[in-house]
């Protein structure tokens, strides 16, 4: 009889992906460094430094139900979202985390043989999800300044009668810049689906949710991870039009979202006040970031509209050898290694006394 041997029960072009590069976990970290936990000044991840709301640590604390499974419709949450987006509520997936929603689109819409079209450097999960469904991507790069080649991209869509879906982030990751309604306006007269994710919207002001109702091959992910403080929870949704949204149903696991996810999600929108003040006071640092980074001759950074900055290191240093400087320190920030990206750090915007160190440490390099 034959030996079983596992590898020979894998797909062959799992063996080809570049697998997303996440952050480790900041106590395991802290413990590498020989630094306590309450030492590390943590901006490689794009969080909320004030967490999440009072009232969702509230809800969570008392919270009777844990033992039962959650709705699977998420009915609650969804009123919620559609009084806080204004769109019906029947327009809305919820997902565990963007990540989960973007799988699930691709599940419902990729044969084999298809395409996406993406826009790198981007946020990096889009290629990863695209080919674990079995799509071909196609890069149509941004322009040095991060801002999108429309013109390539409508080639792109020509050329490619197969590409079903037009991914687009605004504010962008990992540059913070934002893509124009215009711009969006005009891509929409592609044939062609565009998931438009605006994880970062709160920290920009755009709100294109109203856009689904009029536009069918419009979606827009959200997500409650970066302004709502609730990254660990993993809460995202997506709004679609309304015959998408019907055959989403189809494709979504049944409990998807967990129970204390869905409560603190709710109970987030029930304290809106008290979050909007946290995404002010971490505009109100990225900018007087923006200005103080100045100070650092070799360190460049670009316009943000998010939570985070994007940099590029010059003055004969390097990304990876600044990160490390400042990983020493207990500060953390991002470094990338794909092509386009080479030679920059993306730093999360903390509280002013974590940005004030973190200066001081650049200072001192």
């Amino acid at each position: 009889m034959p030996t079983f041997i596992p590898e020979n029960i894998f797909r062959s072009d799992v063996d080809e992906l570049t697998p997303y590069k996440p952050v480790a976990p900041f106590d395991v970290l802290a413990e590498q460094l020989g630094i306590p936990v309450e030492k590390i000044v943590k901006l490689d991840a794009n969080e909320n430094p004030y967490g999440a709301s009072p009232r969702v640590k509230a809800v969570l604390a008392q919270f009777p139900f844990p033992h039962i499974y959650p709705d699977p419709a998420a009915r609650h949450l969804r009123d919620a979202l559609s009084a806080y987006l204004s769109v019906p509520a029947e327009h809305i997936i919820i997902g565990s985390g963007g990540d989960e929603v973007i799988d699930m689109l691709l599940r419902l819409v990729i044969n084999p043989g298809d395409a996406i079209i993406n826009t790198p450097p981007t946020f990096g999960m889009y290629p990863i999800n695209a080919r674990l469904n079995r799509a071909e991507v196609i890069d149509v790069p941004r322009r040095a300044d991060f801002s999108l080649d429309v013109p390539a991209i409508e080639q792109a869509v020509a050329n490619n009668p197969r590409a079903k879906v037009l991914f687009l982030t605004s504010p962008n990751n990992p540059n913070g810049g934002i893509t124009p309604m215009e711009t969006l306006e005009r891509l929409l007269r592609l044939p062609i689906l565009i998931m438009w994710d605006e994880a970062y919207a709160e920290f920009c002001g755009q709100n294109t949710a109203p856009l689904v109702l009029k536009h069918p091959n419009l979606i827009v992910l959200r997500t409650f991870s970066k302004w709502a403080g609730l990254a660990g929870l993993r809460l995202g949704y997506g709004i679609f039009p309304a015959p998408i949204a019907e055959m989403m149903w189809r494709v979504k696991s049944p409990y998807n979202a967990n129970v204390l996810a869905q409560e603190a999600a709710l109970a987030s929108l029930q304290d809106l006040d008290y979050l909007m003040d946290t995404v002010q006071k971490i505009i109100a640092a990225r900018d007087q970031f923006l200005q103080d980074v100045t100070a650092i001759e070799w360190l460049h950074p670009y316009p943000s509209h998010s939570n985070f900055v994007l940099a590029k290191v010059g003055g004969g240093r390097t990304a990876e050898g600044v990160q490390n400087a400042l990983k020493q320190q207990g500060i953390l920030v991002r470094n990338y290694t794909p092509s386009g990206l080479r030679g920059h750090l993306r730093i999360g915007i903390g509280k002013p006394e974590d940005m004030k160190r973190l200066l001081d440490t650049l200072a001192k390099l």
